[in-house]
């Protein structure tokens, strides 16, 4: 390790006496996490891990310092929770000491490389971590350097992995449990402990950018992109689990950008990542063929189920977890800007598309959105959670994250949805809403949903521009410009009310969902009360109607 490397890692206080490598080729790493006991070769040469007692991100557990720099910028409350200079630097020196105080046998690992795919708005991050499949994690995940970058590399924010270390103290620092991952944004340094889950690291970079990007007028975003051929008309597709961005953002006419999380600026659209982190859980190679030809060699399947004797993947076995996932570098999607030698770079989009699953029936499968409409949607971010996606549902439970992705965001979501709506209105960008629940009832009444063939039709409606020609009805309710008729689509599907036999009963239900909307979107308006009347549905309550 070179006196440069040395020195940086010594201002961290680590003076780590065993073996520390650093940005170390695949073959090396998965090596190493063989040797140690981590992981074993299974599928199409994919290296199979699995992450302990956490197979999920801990949100409960994640921490903010409240320091001078940050602490008047940042959202407080459930997402950045506070905690004190005095209890980081007390867990900080639990995690210097345990890399310390490794034998001179012990091996330890340092990935250098960046967030985002932006010549002015990169990140240097560097990741320490005492596990190798946590670092060949990162190495698929974010931007590998060059060559030549690692030579001059100094890194701007830094994550200490110290992955074996619990805080068995928790209970007298008044935290959550044994478990921390902490951010000090004025040191630019975050730690980790009592957690292997890899999505830690990738998503605590992600917060980070949150935070830094949009203080210099680029917003971050929790969403997909992709391009048409000849790297023109970018599309935006925004959504949480289960409303199908992956699926629709990933086209074989249409060369993707990133797979979830992006940045625009002002000459265009940037991806954060160099690596997709997809789920696999019910993977089909029918359906999916991009994510499912990934799973070779350089791939990482964590917490999979597999035949011990043959290796053989069962990916519709979830009994170790639903969120089982696979990592692989960008390149590994064929039909990518990265595969091809670009950069992840597009121009600045001109659909924009926000995904939601609506498991009542209520909300129309298409519609086109206006700017306010988009700000208020955007700041909403809804789906519907259905039977079978956690223990005790039953029936369809409306979630609202802000923004599509409310665990990450370290400012008040209004600030994003006003750098979202400046851009909108600077750039020409047209919204749309998609639903892809159900039509004609709600999920547990037997209604059928939306088929994916009708969703591809009305995406590439969106994306082609021929939905602009269609004659437009606007919902008397939710103030949607509903189009009648489209090319491709079933027409019965388009109004979601005449979808429905009981027309009276979906007129309750509908009043029911706008509630829910009105009472999630006040909690983000109580110093801006003027929002509250920026349309039909913000202005709704159940005796008017």
């Amino acid at each position: 390790m070179s006196n440069k490397i040395k020195n940086q890692l010594n201002n961290l206080g680590l003076e780590i006496p065993g073996k520390l490598h650093r940005n170390l080729p695949v073959q090396k790493l998965m090596e190493a996490s063989i040797l140690k006991g981590e992981g074993k070769i299974g599928h199409n040469g994919a290296l199979m891990v699995d992450t302990g007692q956490y197979t999920g991100r801990s949100p409960k557990d994640k921490y903010f310092v409240v320091e001078p720099s940050s602490k008047d910028n940042l959202w407080w409350g459930e997402v950045n929770q506070k905690i004190s200079e005095e209890v980081f630097d007390e867990l900080y020196d639990k995690v210097i000491q345990y890399y310390n105080s490794k034998s001179n046998n012990d091996n330890s690992y340092i990935f250098d490389g960046y967030g985002g795919d932006h010549p002015n708005y990169t990140l240097p991050l560097r990741v320490i971590a005492s596990c190798p499949w946590q670092a060949f994690f990162c190495h698929n995940m974010f931007i590998r350097p060059t060559t030549e970058q690692l030579k001059e590399f100094v890194p701007e924010f830094t994550i200490i992995n110290a992955s074996e270390v619990k805080n068995v103290d928790f209970e007298k620092h008044g935290l959550n449990s044994e478990t921390f991952i902490i951010f000090h944004l004025g040191k630019k340094i975050a730690i980790i402990g009592g957690t292997e889950y890899g999505g830690e690291m990738k998503k605590g970079i992600f917060s980070v950018l949150h935070y830094y990007l949009p203080l210099k007028g680029v917003l971050s975003m929790h969403c997909s992109a992709n391009v048409d051929k000849n790297d023109e008309n970018t599309a935006l597709f925004f959504g949480l689990s289960g409303t199908g961005k992956t699926t629709l953002s990933t086209d074989s006419e249409r060369p993707l950008i990133g797979d979830d999380e992006h940045g625009w600026a002002d000459d265009g659209i940037f991806n954060f990542e160099g690596g997709c982190y997809a789920k696999t859980i019910k993977l089909n190679s029918k359906f999916e063929p991009d994510i499912y030809n990934a799973i070779r060699h350089g791939a990482l399947l964590e917490n999979v189920v597999y035949n011990e004797e043959t290796r053989i993947v069962d990916f519709d076995d979830g009994s170790k977890t639903e969120n089982t996932r696979v990592s692989y570098p960008l390149d590994y999607i064929e039909n990518s800007l990265f595969a091809s030698g670009k950069p992840s770079r597009a121009g600045h989009p001109q659909k924009i598309i926000f995904l939601t699953c609506d498991a009542y029936g209520i909300l129309p499968p298409v519609s086109k959105l206006t700017p306010s409409q988009a700000m208020y949607h955007f700041i909403s971010g809804y789906t519907a959670k259905i039977a079978g996606t956690e223990r005790g549902i039953t029936d369809p439970v409306a979630t609202f994250s802000p923004c599509f992705g409310g665990p990450f965001l370290t400012l008040h979501p209004l600030k994003y949805a006003q750098l979202l709506e400046e851009k909108i209105e600077k750039f020409g960008s047209n919204v749309y809403l998609v639903n892809t629940g159900w039509i004609g009832g709600s999920a547990s009444s037997g209604a059928n949903r939306v088929s994916i063939e009708n969703t591809r039709a009305m995406i590439t409606a969106i994306l082609n521009g021929s939905i602009e020609n269609s004659n437009f009805t606007i919902d008397p309710i939710f103030g949607l410009n509903i189009p009648i008729e489209l090319n491709g689509v079933e027409s019965s599907i388009l109004s979601p009310r005449e979808a429905w036999v009981d027309k009276d009963k979906y007129d309750v239900e509908a009043i029911k969902l706008a509630e829910l909307f009105i009472n999630n979107f006040k909690k983000y308006i109580t110093d801006q009360p003027e929002l509250i009347n920026s349309g039909p549905i913000n202005k709704l309550s159940i005796k008017e109607v």
